[in-house]
């Protein structure tokens, strides 16, 4: 990858966003970190990512911070703004890493860490 311009969007001590900030610097890709827990989540790249990646695919399901959310917490996210709005509240509920990767004008948005998605524009020269 010729000069991307990296921004990974998580939490410190998530398993995931560590194991991502490792295979990049592994491959000797320079990045950002920018943690939601200190510093939120930027209201103008969420639009971007909602707009990207889809609300479903950036709201976690799976993890402890949707575990924890009450009935009709959970029941009224049903749309991206209900999302969004979560989104903004806990940060924690957002799939992570998100990251940027921004390359000749091109920013491309990536949600969750995947070594083979990543591992193939990587290997050919081109953005993710």
């Amino acid at each position: 990858m010729k000069n991307p311009d990296i921004t990974l969007y998580g939490i410190a001590n998530c398993d995931t966003v560590r194991k991502s900030r490792a295979w990049l610097t592994a491959r000797g890709l320079e990045h950002r970190f920018h943690d939601f827990k200190k510093l939120g989540v930027p209201p103008e790249a969420l639009s971007h990512w909602l707009e990207q990646a889809g609300w479903e695919k950036l709201l976690n399901r799976q993890g402890t911070t949707w575990r924890k959310l009450d009935a009709a917490t959970q029941a009224a996210v049903h749309d991206a703004p209900s999302a969004r709005a979560l989104m903004l509240e806990q940060p924690s509920i957002i799939k992570r890493p998100v990251v940027e990767w921004r390359q000749e004008g091109t920013l491309r948005v990536t949600v969750g860490f995947d070594a083979a998605q990543w591992s193939e524009p990587v290997q050919n020269g081109a953005t993710v």
